[in-house]
């Protein structure tokens, strides 16, 4: 069993790792070597495609944009996630469940069901093609997944450790603020990596809301409508790259909170 354990978990390894290195070798390849054969190497390699993608398709800016946009998404969400899943976790009240119930509910609900009357939505209040706009629509669609997570976490936190925060003098604010978000860290982590790997990849509403600026993931679907019938494939994939590189630093830095996390609520 070991060794079958072992094969797969290999595979799968593979499965991933392969993928990966093939995009990325092939956005330092010239054209005529991606045609070629995709094991081919191009010496030198053609960084000129990486120099391309950026500034000649404009990626640059869709790159800045996706950015600026994530961390202002993530900004305003995390702190009103945390407020709303905390008080709906430790502060019982006649349809708190209820409420609990339809925010939950939000992650079965496709944004693309809700983009017609959302985009009507924001040109009747002057919200559409603004990074307001994008922001707001963003922190709405992800705060179902927001909640739901850190409302776990709060749940599992002591009742006792409220009341002798309490008694200590603590009001609401200093209870919430210096004793349940701490403990709620690991939690506060797991929303926060995977809504910027969400909202980093999300191209519908940013297809739609948007019509000027571009978000990085339109930028890229863009590129490929150009530049496939071009025979540009080495700019292709450097553009892939450029969505994909963000996404792994961000992993491969954070990846030792996520499995605190995992074990932390595995432990609770």
């Amino acid at each position: 069993m070991k060794i079958l354990r072992s094969v797969l978990m290999v595979l799968f390894a593979l499965s991933v790792v392969l993928p990966v290195a093939w995009v990325f070798f092939s956005s330092i390849k010239s054209n005529s070597d991606i045609t070629l054969s995709p094991f081919a190497v191009t010496n030198p390699p053609a960084w000129g495609n990486f120099e391309k993608a950026w500034t000649e398709q404009d990626l640059g800016a869709a790159f800045v944009f996706s950015l600026l946009v994530t961390v202002l998404t993530i900004v305003v969400l995390i702190p009103i996630g945390s407020m709303m899943a905390y008080a709906l976790s430790k502060y019982k009240f006649k349809g708190s469940g209820a409420i609990l119930g339809l925010v939950t509910m939000g992650m079965l609900f496709p944004n693309l069901l809700a983009a017609v009357p959302l985009f009507l939505t924001m040109v009747k209040i002057g919200l559409d093609d603004t990074l307001l706009g994008l922001v707001l629509a963003y922190v709405a669609y992800s705060l179902s997944f927001t909640v739901f997570v850190l409302h776990g976490f709060f749940s599992a936190l002591p009742d006792e450790l409220g009341e002798a925060a309490t008694i200590d003098g603590a009001g609401h604010w200093s209870l919430f603020l210096r004793v349940m978000m701490p403990l709620a860290k690991p939690g506060i982590w797991v929303v926060l990596i995977f809504n910027a790997i969400g909202l980093w990849n999300e191209y519908n509403l940013a297809k739609i809301l948007m019509l000027k600026q571009k978000t990085l993931p339109v930028g890229l679907s863009d590129l490929i409508s150009q530049q496939q019938y071009a025979g540009d494939w080495g700019a292709i994939f450097a553009g892939a790259v450029l969505v994909m590189v963000p996404v792994l630093t961000l992993y491969l830095v954070l990846k030792d909170k996520v499995q605190q996390a995992m074990l932390a609520g595995a432990i609770k």
